[in-house]
């Protein structure tokens, strides 16, 4: 689950990191109570999505007068972003987040992340920040240091001198550094993160050090042991599919394709999407309904697929081994019953109670067509998807 900005800091600061004053507004008159209460002549207001290039896209604006302040955030609260990231749907800016500008001298990034082939957490820094640090990789891999560190979150001695000497600090200046990585390091592991990253981190003119900017993704699989973070879920940042999919415990994504997907299994389903392709169709959705899916539930993902305009044929590729085909069968044609459904249904499923699952798509009378393996389910549902209606 991603956070916003906004929120990211909020739990920064409970971790010593110094973050600079801000105030968050969704309406003019919210953004003009904060500017009052903060006390501010100008400002730097910025759009709060869930998606990087904000400033690119023109979600970060700066205000020169505190009049300023109201007509900028007018411009921003309600703006629509459209980049790589959000794809060509956008996501729309329900808030926006206000603070003071800070005089930089100097900028860094730093962040953690799991690195999955040696199965630890590694902090990640450079002293070259206010850009993607895929661009720093790319332009300059002399400047970044990457260091594993414990599942306690803490970082050795040696590494906190090794990361002060990279980053250039010495001084006060290393003990304020030192400190932020700690924080950060301990912040990761206690929020059951997959991404915590600050970007720019940056040195001011007065020697102080300070997270201008946050990003924080946290492991789904772990929100049930972190109740705050998980009452920052913001449905307004996916898309109606997918905050639909979540409510019901489905695993959703949204892609671009115009064949819907459903499957029980991540790997599977996989599979499923990459043959789409190889047989020249494009996947509308990954969908994972899970090894025991009711018939409410199997029905459900039906109609979260179905509620994608751009899907024009449907592949079911289920395999019973916990699931039961005839639970599959059941939740697919009381949901086409209840739809009414007019696009092709091609269904693959192998196991438990396969022989009842047909029976009963037999006798549906639905436009529904069964395969007996997934080459031909494949075949079967490019070719429907490509056909004109």
């Amino acid at each position: 689950m991603n956070l916003h900005e906004y929120q990211a800091k909020k739990i920064l600061k409970k971790y010593g990191i110094p973050i600079p004053e801000f105030g968050v507004a969704s309406s003019v008159e919210e953004a003009k109570r904060v500017a009052d209460e903060l006390h501010l002549s100008h400002a730097v207001l910025k759009i709060q999505v869930h998606a990087g290039g904000r400033g690119k896209a023109g979600g970060v604006k700066f205000a020169k007068t505190k009049d300023e302040i109201g007509k900028v955030a007018s411009g921003l609260i309600g703006m629509k972003m459209v980049n790589e990231q959000t794809g060509p749907e956008g996501v729309v800016a329900k808030k926006i987040i206000i603070s003071k500008p800070v005089d930089i001298a100097k900028e860094y990034y730093i962040g953690a992340v799991i690195d999955r082939d040696r199965g630890v957490p590694i902090l990640i820094a450079s002293p070259e920040g206010g850009m993607e640090i895929e661009e720093i990789a790319h332009k300059m891999p002399e400047k970044i240091l990457k260091m594993p560190f414990s599942f306690e979150g803490k970082l050795r001695t040696y590494q906190l001198v090794r990361l002060a000497k990279f980053m250039g600090w010495s001084g006060d200046l290393a003990k304020k550094g030192i400190q932020i990585a700690n924080g950060l390091a301990k912040c990761f592991i206690e929020t059951d993160a997959s991404l915590l990253e600050i970007n720019p981190l940056v040195q001011t003119v007065d020697g102080e050090i300070t997270a201008l900017d946050a990003k924080l993704s946290v492991d789904d699989n772990a929100l049930f042991r972190q109740p705050e973070i998980l009452s920052y879920y913001d449905p307004s940042q996916v898309s109606p599919q997918e905050a639909a999919a979540k409510e019901f415990d489905l695993a959703y994504i949204a892609m671009h394709g115009s064949i819907g997907c459903m499957v029980n299994g991540a790997g599977l389903a996989m599979a499923t999407m990459d043959i789409i392709q190889l047989y020249g169709g494009a996947p509308a959705n990954f969908l994972d309904v899970g090894g025991g899916a009711s018939k409410e539930k199997v029905a459900e993902g039906f109609r979260i697929i179905l509620s994608d305009p751009k899907v024009k044929a449907v592949l079911v590729n289920i395999f019973g081994g916990i699931m039961n085909c005839a639970t599959l069968a059941e939740g697919v044609i009381h949901a086409a019953k209840e739809l009414q459904i007019q696009i092709p249904i091609v269904v693959r499923m192998e196991g438990t109670n396969v022989e009842e699952g047909k029976r009963l798509f037999r006798e549906s009378r639905l436009k529904i067509t069964t395969a007996d393996d997934l080459k031909k389910a494949a075949e079967l549902a490019v070719a429907a998807a490509h056909t004109k209606r």
